[in-house]
């Protein structure tokens, strides 16, 4: 990408529509998790054509915006807490040479982010901790467990979408910006 102009400009483009994303979270309830992993994955595209720095921003100004203006809180904390930042941060833990490092970074980046999330879920958005506790004494356990097994495929995903972009999008996309 040549000029800051057309980077700022697809900046926008994708904010916009990570927005409108965000937005419909109060349209479908039954997507508080996979709008906001769909609106995190556009940043996909920014990192691509342009950097991580380039990409970050347009995480800081959809969080700022989804605060504003999204009905869904919990969405929000998805997007805020995990998806908005991982797509870009995807590409850096990438970097850790050493495999075993870098998936534990992984796993500790998301496991974090979930700890953050249920517990601000619970004092700041006033969930009852009782609606978690489907499993009984075992809830957190089991819940923690299959949030993981959710997360290695989601990470995996996040290398095919790259890839698939890298091959089919990045062309069309370098042939209308420039």
């Amino acid at each position: 990408m040549r000029s800051k102009a057309a980077k700022v400009a697809l900046c926008g483009v994708v904010s916009a529509f990570s927005v409108v994303l965000m937005l419909m979270t109060g349209i479908v309830p039954i997507a508080t998790i996979a709008l906001p992993a769909l609106a995190g994955c556009l940043t996909i595209a920014i990192v691509a054509e342009t950097n991580v720095r380039y990409g970050f921003a347009v995480y800081c100004v959809v969080s700022v915006l989804a605060i504003l203006l999204t009905p869904d809180r919990e969405a929000i904390l998805f997007y805020i807490l995990f998806f908005g930042y991982y797509p870009t941060l995807y590409g850096l833990l990438m970097r850790i040479k050493r495999k075993p490092l870098r998936v534990l970074a992984k796993f500790g980046v998301f496991n974090l982010a979930m700890a953050l999330e249920t517990a601000m879920a619970v004092w700041v958005l006033q969930i009852p901790f009782s609606e978690m506790e489907v499993f009984g004494k075992w809830s957190i356990p089991i819940l923690a467990v299959m949030l993981n097994v959710v997360f290695v495929l989601y990470d995996y995903s996040m290398n095919g979408l790259i890839v698939l972009y890298i091959r089919r999008l990045h062309p069309l996309v370098q042939k209308y910006i420039k």
